[in-house]
């Protein structure tokens, strides 16, 4: 079995948040809204709406960090 490099993707869901930190001086940090986990598991990967609209495909690295969202059923 492969792990993934970021446990916490197993337990993202839509409409969850994705922050990452800054990578080097001028950078700033980002916040998107997971619309997507692709992948199987162990190679998850998510469909990211960030603050400034666009849409990406977004591979976390070790900088990226999950804030779950109470979600309505």
């Amino acid at each position: 079995m492969t792990e993934t490099t970021q446990p916490w993707l197993q337990d993202a869901r839509p409409g969850d948040l994705v922050t990452t930190s800054r990578h080097q001086v001028g950078d700033h940090a980002r916040l998107g809204e997971i619309l997507e986990v692709i992948g199987g598991a162990g190679h998850e990967h998510l469909r990211v709406r960030w603050e400034d609209e666009r849409e990406t495909i977004f591979f976390p690295g070790s900088d990226a960090a999950l804030r779950h969202v109470e979600h309505r059923h």
